[in-house]
């Protein structure tokens, strides 16, 4: 690990966003015809696009350029994002109550008219983040409807929200962990104090039933009253996405969360392999049950050093400047210049022939906060 540890991970993490992967995805990323962003590029940097689109994934690109603006990594990246929610909304169509679409057709055309939870995080965290570029009313007003929407149909009465309309099981965390992530956003954006009190509810319905002090993870599917499905499946990537939140929770309300990240952080380390990358699965008692490495558990350890490093633990930063320099040896060494290789398997060949786009929101998230906490 130590060959791949770079003084300057944040300063070549931003030149290669700013200069390749922001250029990339704003240009060839762009369907130019039928607007949005398209779901993958081909090995060769080829669009797809006629590939069905996501809403989680369109919401997760207007987020990243909005951010980018806000940091003026790209010239223009603040219309990009308003371009983007331009046609994201164009997806809603007319029902403009009940939510978005799950999946569509590069030409708008409904595939999956299902009401997805997780998608609507993303929308919430991409509108928050435009909120607190622009100011806009307009955004706010729909920021307001989706969550009205959320409220009257998504509440669950055992916590949190229900996954999906129509509802079916299991229950997982995953929504939850992201509609915190919007709460938190929320409040950044508008400083009012009911996004405290929505962030709090997530971080109670964490407490009390996600987390097991035991084993210090969290599982992935639950029964409807969220007990643990058996047997318990833990990503550690969400263990250090969980981290990285409640730092940012702490933040926003003064609420101490030093005790679980303390506990998460040796827990979620477990699922490394020698390459110091965080595996793809793994079962409660720390075992690695899939070997393979996903792109955006690294990106989500770095986090996790961060908020450590702001939490003011000795080492974190170092160590998260190390988590960066690996993601960029490992993962953004790819042959079209602003791509990356999706996974990993264990000797460390690419498993996946695209380059999906629904990772640059990771790997910018991280370079922000390593730009806020550690530069």
């Amino acid at each position: 690990m130590d060959t791949l540890v770079n003084d300057d991970a944040i300063a070549t993490l931003r030149s290669w966003m700013t200069e390749h992967a922001l250029p990339l995805w704003a240009s060839t990323g762009w369907d130019g015809t039928h607007g949005g962003f398209v779901e993958r590029l081909g090995a060769d940097g080829t669009p797809d696009r006629d590939a069905p689109r996501r809403t989680f994934v369109q919401a997760r690109q207007i987020y990243c350029y909005a951010k980018a603006a806000q940091f003026d990594w790209h010239p223009n990246a603040k219309q990009i994002a308003l371009d983007g929610l331009e046609a994201l909304l164009k997806l809603r169509g007319t029902d403009t109550e009940n939510g978005f679409p799950h999946l569509t057709a590069a030409d708008g055309a409904v595939l999956d008219a299902k009401r997805d939870t997780y998608d609507l995080a993303f929308v919430l965290l991409a509108q928050a983040t435009l909120l607190g570029l622009t100011g806009d009313a307009q955004v706010r007003a729909e920021i307001d409807r989706n969550l009205l929407f959320l409220d009257q149909k998504l509440r669950s009465s055992h916590g949190g929200f229900v996954e999906e309309l129509p509802q079916r099981p299991p229950r997982r965390q995953n929504p939850q962990m992201h509609l915190f992530e919007a709460m938190i956003a929320l409040f950044d954006a508008t400083g009012e104090p009911v996004f405290q009190q929505r962030a709090g509810e997530f971080f109670g319905l964490f407490s009390a039933s996600l987390f097991d002090g035991r084993s210090a993870t969290l599982g992935e599917y639950y029964e409807e009253d969220w007990s643990n499905i058996q047997p318990v499946r833990v990503e550690p990537g969400h263990l250090a996405e969980w981290t990285w939140l409640l730092k940012g929770f702490e933040r926003i309300t003064g609420c101490p969360t030093g005790r679980h990240r303390s506990a998460l952080m040796p827990s979620l380390l477990r699922y490394r392999d020698a390459s110091g990358c965080l595996t793809d699965e793994g079962d409660r008692d720390g075992t690695i049950t899939q070997t393979t490495r996903k792109l955006w558990p690294q990106t989500e350890l770095a986090k996790a050093w961060i908020a450590q490093a702001e939490g003011g633990e000795d080492g974190a930063a170092d160590e998260a400047r190390q988590a960066l320099a690996r993601l960029q040896a490992l993962y953004l060494d790819h042959p079209v210049r602003g791509g990356w290789h999706a996974q990993l398997d264990a000797d460390g060949r690419s498993t996946i022939d695209t380059i999906p786009a629904s990772a640059l929101y990771h790997i910018l998230c991280a370079l922000s906060e390593a730009q806020q906490v550690l530069a």
